[in-house]
């Protein structure tokens, strides 16, 4: 599912500030505020490129999960070694106007929108997950087979989004659906929402029609 209406921002939310510019995408230097790399992500995780119920529909068999398809993750939090089911929901893309509003120089997102990836989260235990979770942070967006850039800063409580720092306590058998936004080429023709982590091989994949 591919929303292409603005995207809703808090009035009050700062615009996303980073010090330094990232190359990305198609090989430009994104804006100030949009970076990415893997080195935040948790260590020692496991996951299964095969979705919860049976084989991915994905005819060509690479990896792709269907739509409505979810995957499998072991994640390390603070609270011991976590069995996440991961499904990406749908990527909000917004304006090149948007995305200008969103950056301390509007000149830096000139061919550049936002894409928020919609992800879904369940803890399928052992334990309660106590404090901050991590798992977000291996949501990856990429667009035309080349990753995004990470915005630093944009809010994380979008309508149907929850932020992370809110989620305490995280039950076993409890989902959670926690967004993260990155800067892409305007029209893109493909979309996709990763989530890895510094210690797998293969990602969990969903593709969604782009915007070109």
């Amino acid at each position: 599912m591919l929303h292409t209406k603005a995207a809703r921002l808090r009035a009050a939310a700062p615009v996303a500030v980073l010090a330094l510019a990232l190359t990305a995408c198609d090989g430009r230097n994104l804006p100030a505020s949009a970076t990415g790399s893997r080195a935040d992500v948790g260590e020692n995780s496991a996951h299964t490129g095969a979705p919860v119920g049976g084989k991915p529909a994905d005819a060509a068999g690479d990896g792709v999960l269907g739509s409505g398809r979810s995957g499998t993750v072991q994640y390390r939090e603070d609270s011991g070694k976590i069995t996440y089911e991961v499904l990406a929901q749908q990527v909000h893309v917004g304006t090149e106007a948007d995305a200008q509003k969103m950056v301390q120089d509007p000149k830096d997102a000139n061919g550049l929108v936002a894409a928020t990836a919609y992800v879904k989260f369940t803890n399928k235990g052992p334990v309660v997950v106590k404090g901050l979770s991590k798992v977000v942070n291996g949501t990856e967006v990429y667009a035309d087979g080349q990753r995004g850039g990470l915005l630093t800063g944009a809010p994380e409580d979008l309508p149907g989004c929850e932020d992370p720092v809110d989620i305490d306590n995280w039950q076993v058998g409890e989902s959670h659906v926690i967004c993260r936004t990155y800067m892409i080429p305007k029209g893109a023709r493909s979309l996709e929402i990763h989530w890895a982590d510094a210690g797998t091989t293969k990602p969990l994949v969903w593709k969604f029609d782009g915007t070109g």
